[in-house]
């Protein structure tokens, strides 16, 4: 994929076709790459944090921009500092130099052929950890197949089931198909998760599938969905660390309660899920948001 595209953008399902190269896009964010903070990061699931962290980047700018984001300080608009594809590229060298276990792309639909770009430069030089591809599931079909031979693990999350739910949340009716689509692309691509000797992943697909406040119906009907379709080829992460903003309406004005949670994962042992990681209510609080205060972004002199 060229980066022609950022001058009729269709990097995402939002198809906005804006010339990002002269303004902005619907994820509020211009061709050049802004990044809030690189860094390793020991919170993210068992087989991609390790024991060392994963070396995550966390681009500015959404495609989706759900109701409820926790990261909308970085989310909703140009944040951090501004970088191109070299210095991009130095960044994940040294993640890898720092000990990280993998490259993790945090929110990277929007820049997909710059982060392809940067990732082969980084490849030439030396890097050989697994790129770890982090969306919200808001990519094109294009966008996805686009980075085959790119990235090595992808980590999507499967946000909402029901077009309805969708709309009212993120203003995006089509999410739901979208993300059959671009999670069957994911695994035929990446094929059967495979864990490496040290107990993080090398290939496969993670799907996270947040529970939201008064929606365990929906959340298993997600459960069933993935595991009906890829059984053990892939892992699923049910996650409990919904924390409301300030300005949210009920039902998400409230954090999941122990019993919702217990409900959807008593759900996914039934049917037979084994491939799964679960979090404790502890989880659900603002304290797991990283400072996005630009650390690793800017070369130390």
């Amino acid at each position: 994929m060229s980066k022609d595209i950022y001058r009729k953008c269709t990097l995402c399902k939002r198809e906005c076709k804006a010339d990002r190269e002269k303004s902005v896009g619907f994820c509020k964010m211009p061709s050049d790459i802004y990044i809030a903070r690189a860094a390793l990061h020991l919170w993210e699931e068992p087989i991609i944090s390790g024991t060392r962290g994963s070396g995550t980047i966390f681009f500015s700018g959404c495609s989706l921009g759900c109701a409820f984001c926790q990261n909308r300080e970085i989310s909703r608009g140009p944040f951090g500092a501004k970088v191109d594809v070299h210095r991009l590229c130095e960044i994940m060298l040294e993640l890898q130099d720092s000990g990280a276990h993998n490259i993790n792309f945090v929110t990277p639909t929007h820049y997909a052929p710059s982060v392809k770009e940067a990732t082969s430069l980084a490849k030439e030089r030396g890097l050989t950890l697994p790129i770890v591809y982090n969306t919200g599931g808001y990519d094109t079909f294009k966008t996805v197949r686009s980075l085959s031979g790119t990235v090595d693990v992808y980590l999507p999350d499967f946000k909402f089931y029901t077009s309805k739910t969708a709309e009212k949340y993120a203003s995006a009716p089509k999410y739901p198909e979208n993300i059959r689509e671009i999670i069957d692309e994911m695994v035929s691509q990446t094929g059967k998760a495979a864990i490496g000797e040290d107990g993080t992943i090398r290939r496969g697909v993670v799907v996270r599938i947040l529970l939201l406040p008064s929606h365990v119906a929906e959340a298993k009907l997600t459960v069933k969905y993935l595991y009906e379709r890829y059984g053990d080829d892939i892992y699923l992460s049910l996650m409990s660390q919904y924390t409301p903003m300030p300005d949210m309406a009920k039902p998400l004005s409230r954090k999941v309660t122990r019993e919702e949670y217990r409900e959807l994962v008593e759900y996914a042992d039934k049917i037979g899920v084994t491939h799964a990681f679960i979090q404790d209510s502890a989880s659900a609080t603002d304290s797991y948001v990283p400072a996005f205060d630009g650390t690793g972004v800017v070369k130390s002199s």
